[in-house]
């Protein structure tokens, strides 16, 4: 991605969003479309999304709009995703079996092809077409396959001990799902669902006030 150490963490998000309204605009047959007719669906403003783009280019001409195609193609290359992901999970739990079930994550590009766990009464067990391998066999799965992300869904005290260990086995980035800061160089997205409810409690408590 162009300048991505300048360009604003927001930014990024808000381009995944601009990715799928668009792939919404093109599979209901829009061929052009305006800054005020994405941000209308977002729910933000026009002239955020011509900031956010302008990051990367000009794209779009005035009085016409941006071509949906195009826009969608540019997007695809810029956030990554003109190209598929070998992503593995660590962690057979609720988390990650829920993840490796989720089919939108193949439909978005990213396949997850294996999930570890430590607990040796779960490997040889079937979460969808996958089967849980023991975390002693990463090393042999690297040798075998690319794998590029690695979600991150284990207790905290296993967490960073894994990422050391990941990290030394070339893998690009992490998805992490455990409660704790990793520590390391490479990019990694920490997800915490609690953040959510908690924002909008916080949204729904200033409404009743």
């Amino acid at each position: 991605m162009e300048n991505q150490k300048k360009i604003p963490k927001p930014v990024i998000k808000r381009l995944g969003l601009y990715y799928r309204c668009l792939n919404r605009l093109s599979d209901e047959g829009i061929d052009f479309v305006a800054s005020k007719d994405i941000a209308e669906r977002l729910g933000i403003k026009s002239s955020q999304v011509r900031k956010d783009l302008s990051y990367f280019g000009e794209f779009g001409k005035r009085g016409v709009g941006y071509n949906t195609y195009e826009l969608m193609t540019k997007l695809e290359k810029i956030i990554g995703v003109n190209k598929y992901w070998n992503v593995i999970v660590i962690g057979a739990g609720n988390i990650g079996t829920a993840l490796v079930n989720y089919e939108g994550l193949r439909k978005e590009k990213f396949s997850i092809i294996g999930i570890f766990d430590a607990d040796r009464s779960k490997v040889g067990k079937k979460i969808g077409k996958l089967t849980i391998k023991h975390i002693s066999e990463l090393e042999d799965f690297f040798k075998k396959n690319i794998v590029e992300i690695a979600i991150i869904a284990v207790p905290e005290n296993a967490a960073q001990m894994m990422v050391e260990k990941l990290e030394n086995l070339g893998i690009k980035g992490f998805i992490n799902f455990a409660p704790i800061k990793l520590r390391t160089k490479l990019p990694v997205e920490d997800v915490d669902i609690t953040l959510s409810f908690k924002s909008l409690t916080f949204k729904i408590d200033r409404e009743l006030k």
